[in-house]
């Protein structure tokens, strides 16, 4: 950045929705029941999985993982957006837009790593049932849940360092529910050109990889569980599988959206409902979803 020629960016304006009146009230009301039920349905999955011997196996231990991903992942962008709202108060300082961006781009990908770990060890259990407990074993599952958070760190930190070190003079309208890659990219004033084909790169490894990973596992599953001789063992294995393929749907249905095809011709304001639905609706649903369909939870 040429010093006198260029404006230091010193804060964000995040625009978010233009709610007024009645309808600023009732969505601050709908966010807040849904972040309460975030935190507290995901505390509880995680509490549970820790005090309960029964629970102590690797699809729980994962779950848990998963669980803790969707707390830190709305406690990062929900508050903020409930200030914005009640209180209009919509600035977010330079720092601060860094660490949430970060926060987005570690949690969103930590969750597809887990997830496609999720769906190894259904494939696991359901295949190879005698060898399961060896070939899960706490010390392999320690190590893939460490691996994806490590690796979404390293993800996180590279991107987030390098971004914000890109001239903005002076732009700093965010045109978005809260700083994400693609609007605050936006307001760069310099060539990006090398930038959006590193991270385009970088979303189709972190999200194709977890995702073929989960197709090849349910091929797997399907095949194996078609080899069965009983209609009910078909059923119950189905239903081990069910929670997790419906968290997988959903997750990859709003994320796949937004990342994969950042230039869509989607209308801001659609962008943020979609960007809101795997904000707060997805993380509402996890714990749901995974103590409806298992009875141990």
């Amino acid at each position: 950045m040429k010093p006198g020629n260029q404006t230091i960016t010193t804060h964000f304006l995040l625009l978010g929705f233009d709610f007024h009146g009645k309808m600023q009230l009732l969505f601050f009301t709908l966010i807040s029941v849904m972040f309460l039920e975030i935190l507290i349905g995901n505390s509880l999955i995680v509490v549970i999985t820790i005090i309960d011997p029964v629970l102590h196996t690797p699809m729980y231990y994962f779950l848990q993982n998963l669980a803790l991903t969707e707390i830190c992942y709305s406690l990062s962008i929900v508050p903020k957006l409930l200030v914005s709202v009640v209180l209009e108060r919509k600035i977010i300082s330079f720092s601060a837009c860094a660490l949430q961006l970060s926060c987005v781009i570690l949690f969103v990908t930590c969750e597809c790593f887990l997830l496609g770990a999720m769906a190894y060890d259904r494939q696991v259990a359901i295949c190879h049932p005698l060898h399961y407990t060896t070939m899960m074993n706490k010390d392999r599952c320690c190590k893939m849940a460490i691996g994806s958070w490590v690796s979404s760190v390293s993800v996180a930190l590279g991107f987030t360092t390098w971004l914000f070190t890109l001239p903005f003079c002076g732009r700093n309208k965010v045109d978005h529910l809260f700083c994400d890659v693609s609007p605050v990219l936006k307001l760069v004033c310099a060539d990006t050109a090398l930038f959006e084909l590193l991270i385009f790169i970088a979303v189709v490894i972190i999200v194709m990889i977890p995702f073929s990973l989960i197709a090849i596992s349910y091929l797997h599953i399907i095949h194996a569980v078609l080899q069965m001789p009983s209609a009910v063992g078909q059923r119950r294995a189905f239903s081990t599988c069910a929670s997790h393929l419906v968290v997988v749907t959903l997750f990859y249905s709003t994320t796949g959206i937004i990342h994969l095809r950042p230039k869509t011709n989607l209308s801001s304001n659609m962008k943020k409902m979609v960007s809101l639905s795997y904000t707060v609706v997805t993380p509402i649903l996890n714990p749901i979803i995974y103590s409806l369909r298992n009875q141990e939870v």
